[in-house]
């Protein structure tokens, strides 16, 4: 499902698949509730170690749409790359997350 977002034309289904399967790659290379990682509609996930954030709206946060996630997580797309060209949107003190990506090769999740 990955190549097929990657590729274009994929179904919604198959983007929402794509799209939640690596947010838990991410969540598997970087373990923690710091960073709030959100692609919206399709998912969200915690991740990076450090301070724990329970209630309210988290204080580290990235967000990004589903074309710009798989793109990132996938190394289509360099971290840099996107924050320049504004594709995403990264608030708080701990949302630097480039040292993570990719975070799904050819050969498979990291």
């Amino acid at each position: 499902m990955v190549s097929e977002v990657l590729a274009g034309g994929a179904s919604r289904d198959s983007t929402a698949t794509a799209v939640r399967y690596l947010l838990q790659a991410l969540a598997d290379v970087a373990p923690g509730n710091t960073v709030e990682v959100r692609v919206p509609p399709f998912g969200a996930v915690q991740a990076v170690a450090g301070p724990k954030h329970t209630r309210g709206t988290p204080p580290n946060v990235v967000e990004m749409d589903a074309t710009a996630w798989v793109a990132l997580a996938t190394g289509s797309l360099t971290w840099d790359e996107a924050v320049a060209d504004g594709r995403i949107s990264a608030s708080g003190q701990r949302s630097q997350l480039e040292k993570f990506f990719p975070v799904f090769t050819e050969t498979g999740a990291h």
